[in-house]
């Protein structure tokens, strides 16, 4: 159930009103009024969630999903577990994009005429400086800086000693003690998520949650995604440099290190001690093991085991790289060929 420090709650609906929204029919007309309050993955609804399923690969999570109601094919629709009402549409995630936008909403600036809301609790020793926004809800620790134009969103907690840079934006999210986040760093706005539906491309909610641990430091003009539903993690004392890009719902470990322009997609889970050199970029979904090391433009679209040092395009182990490189060589330089 998302957070509802930064979301609010919109619900209860009925599964007519969410059939309707999301252009979905109900495999089962009488259970039209079963009452849906909240959105959920399949492996963890309840009996007042709805969720998707339009991935076959995830069919022993719908045959077991306690969710209450579920948007899936027509044809994917025996696959759900007994007692799961079926909302049947071609679009399943859009459907479903429809129905989190009605019982979900996601918490947003009061317009007050002041910049820093009567709600929030800020411990002694906090500094403000000149135009600084601080939204209801917000938790800010003692010893904390907030520099000119730093934006702190509804819910957001802060710990201590930490210093935000000038203009950096921070919403759905809950960060640890000595953190820095420099200029023009934003932290939690929505994370990609798309999906087709029958009136073309429609944004897919992202209601999960940032969490950056203690001694992180993030570069200026940084970005990192809230999660789709799950967090966004940020380990203790990984460094990030400026202009990098942690996408939804990554696992980045402790103690790592991100040199600028990395790019690290959706789903990402990154060990502990790993170092991503500059313009590095990795694919959705993939494991990096700790200790291990990515060069510089690596373009990574495989697991990389714990401890090993990969690079190029497409990324593979260094010494297997160094040996094709200098096969290459020797084949354009004309070295390698007989007559």
């Amino acid at each position: 159930m998302p957070d509802p420090r930064f979301f609010d709650d919109m619900g209860p609906a009925s599964l007519q009103e969410l059939a309707r929204l999301g252009g979905a029919e109900l495999g089962d007309v009488s259970l039209g009024s079963r009452s849906i309050a909240h959105v959920a993955p399949l492996d963890a609804a309840d009996g007042r969630a709805v969720s998707f399923f339009s991935d076959p690969k995830r069919r022993d999570a719908a045959a077991t999903t306690q969710a209450g109601a579920c948007f899936v094919r027509p044809e994917h629709s025996d696959m759900l577990a007994p007692g799961c009402a079926a909302l049947l549409t071609a679009h399943p995630q859009a459907a479903w994009a429809a129905a989190a936008t009605r019982l979900h909403a996601p918490r947003r600036h009061e317009p007050l005429s002041a910049s820093i809301h009567p709600d929030c609790e800020l411990e002694d020793g906090v500094r403000l400086s000149p135009g600084v926004t601080v939204g209801q809800g917000a938790r800010i620790g003692r010893g904390t800086h907030l520099s000119p134009g730093a934006v702190i969103g509804p819910g957001v907690t802060i710990g201590r000693d930490c210093l935000i840079g000038g203009n950096a934006v921070i919403g759905f999210a809950i960060i640890g003690d000595r953190v820095s986040i420099h200029a023009g760093a934003v932290i939690g706005e929505a994370g990609f998520g798309a999906a087709g539906g029958p009136r073309g491309v429609v944004d897919l909610p992202q209601l999960g949650r940032v969490v950056i641990q203690d001694g992180v430091t993030v570069g200026a003009n940084s970005c990192i995604d809230r999660g789709a539903f799950t967090d966004t993690t940020i380990g203790e004392n990984t460094k990030i440099d400026n202009l990098v890009h942690v996408a939804h719902n990554v696992r980045l470990g402790r103690n790592c290190v991100l040199a600028a322009y990395t790019g690290l997609s959706g789903s990402t889970v990154v060990g502990d001690g790993v170092a991503f050199g500059g313009k590095a970029g990795v694919a959705d979904h993939l494991t990096i093991g700790s200790g291990a090391s990515i060069g510089a433009s690596a373009s990574v679209f495989k697991d990389v085991p714990a401890g090993e040092t990969w690079t190029g395009f497409p990324a593979r182990p260094l010494k297997r790289w160094l040996r094709e490189t200098a096969w290459l060589s020797r084949m354009a330089g004309g070295r390698g060929t007989r007559g």
